[in-house]
């Protein structure tokens, strides 16, 4: 559909700049006068912006956020940047921020972002690192660069609380724990050391039955074959891929890896693998509740 334009109006490209423009400056306008303009590629950073009562003006594939991440959920009056890989640097610039927050991943940017503001990159799972200590750090981080340091502080507390409060909801003894996600029918991320999930089974004192190498962030791609014979409760992490589920039925080696499972398989809601105390808490929450026995939950 052509954009009509009209005796006296723009030009159709200027036209959409200076729709672009008007979005960004209703954007900014909507937002409380006590909140720094932040934007970000990042849904790690903006998961934790959020948490700590400063959510970001504008955030990298805002309908994809909410597929992935979930909660907590961004305000409505979040701006979307387009593609984090890609983001529309057009309408980035409109908004005129104050800084753009990103993680390493995306260090390729920085030239062309640094034309629009400071920027800021905050690293999360590095090598080497311990990651809770890590997420301690980046949370604190953020909360020094909004201006917030205690509600940073009161993030950790609450967080390592709630946390301390689940591990005492378990039974003293429950079976490992595989916990996948599936890529396609065949393929799943399993995940261990290095990642988030990992850290949230030790802080809850619960065993992964998975002792095979990671990546950077804490996953190892493999096939469904990899998994068997290990003797474990299969924790299935949302969302699936398109027509994956569907497909998953009692046939195959996913049949035979369900019907050996410590208990039933739990299936949980989408949960950002790669986030931070948030996320931590929301992975927590839902497998404890899910691990406890019907009267008890």
């Amino acid at each position: 559909m052509e954009l009509a334009v009209f005796p006296g109006s723009p030009r159709p490209r200027r036209a959409l700049t200076w729709l672009a423009g008007l979005l960004a400056a209703l954007v900014a306008a909507a937002a409380p006068a006590d909140t720094p303009r932040l934007a970000t590629l990042d849904w790690t950073l903006a998961e934790t912006l959020v948490a700590l009562g400063t959510p970001p003006v504008a955030v990298a594939q805002v309908e994809a956020y909410h597929a992935w991440v979930g909660k907590p959920a961004l305000p409505a009056r979040t701006l979307n940047l387009g593609l984090r890989s890609q983001p529309n640097l057009e309408r980035l610039a409109s908004l005129a921020p104050e800084r753009i927050l990103i993680s390493p991943m995306f260090a390729n940017l920085t030239p062309r972002l640094a034309r629009i503001a400071p920027v800021v990159s905050l690293p999360l799972y590095s090598p080497g690192r311990d990651t809770w200590e890590e997420m301690r750090e980046l949370t604190r981080s953020l909360g020094r660069l909004v201006e917030r340091p205690e509600a940073a502080s009161r993030l950790i507390e609450e967080t390592e609380a709630r946390l301390d409060a689940l591990r005492r909801r378990l039974d003293d003894s429950p079976p490992p724990l595989l916990v996948v996600q599936f890529m396609d029918r065949r393929h799943v991320r399993v995940f261990g050391d290095n990642g988030l999930f990992q850290a949230v089974l030790d802080h809850l004192g619960l065993d992964n039955a998975w002792r095979g190498p990671t990546n950077a962030w804490g996953f190892s791609l493999v096939g469904i074959e990899a998994l068997a014979g290990l003797d474990a409760r299969l924790v299935v992490v949302e969302p699936y891929p398109a027509g994956v589920r569907e497909r998953l039925d009692d046939a195959g080696l996913w049949g035979h890896l369900v019907e050996v499972s410590r208990g039933a398989p739990i299936v949980l809601p989408p949960i950002w693998s790669f986030g931070a105390l948030p996320a931590a808490t929301r992975f927590a929450d839902r497998l404890v509740s899910a691990l406890e026995p019907d009267d008890a939950a």
